[in-house]
């Protein structure tokens, strides 16, 4: 296989329906419910990428261009962008989607790096 492949099939969607348990007072996903989503995802991505054991070493530039209403669907993409000798970025973007038409925004986007590690937590070179 090969690296365009690899990175072209551990894209990850997930589709979640936003509730009102997951809104913040203005009745929109709450940022860090997202923020937590999205990390999630990413950590997704990089292991289905790599297939070793990863942790999230940063966050960088998450940008919230739209709101997130209760009684919508969030589609969350993960795709791997940058790859290291020992950690990968994954660039994750939600959208918003209309239930009942087919309405959809880019609403969140950001980066998340992700360090490859060995059984004792110290960093390894990253699969390819």
């Amino acid at each position: 296989m090969t690296l365009e492949e690899k990175i072209a099939a551990a894209e990850t969607h997930i589709f979640k329906a936003v509730f009102p348990n997951t809104t913040n007072h203005y009745d929109t996903l709450f940022g860090g419910a997202a923020m937590h989503l999205m990390d999630e995802v990413a950590f997704i991505t990089a292991t289905r990428f790599s297939r070793q054991r990863v942790v999230t070493v940063s966050s960088d530039r998450i940008d919230f261009k739209k709101p997130i209403p209760a009684g919508t669907f969030a589609e969350f993409i993960g795709k791997v962008g940058h790859i290291g000798n020992t950690s990968m970025q994954v660039h994750v973007e939600i959208y918003v989607e209309d239930m009942y038409s087919l309405k959809r925004e880019k609403a969140i986007t950001g980066n998340f790096t992700f360090v490859a590690i060995n059984e004792n937590k110290e960093p390894i070179a990253i699969s390819k």
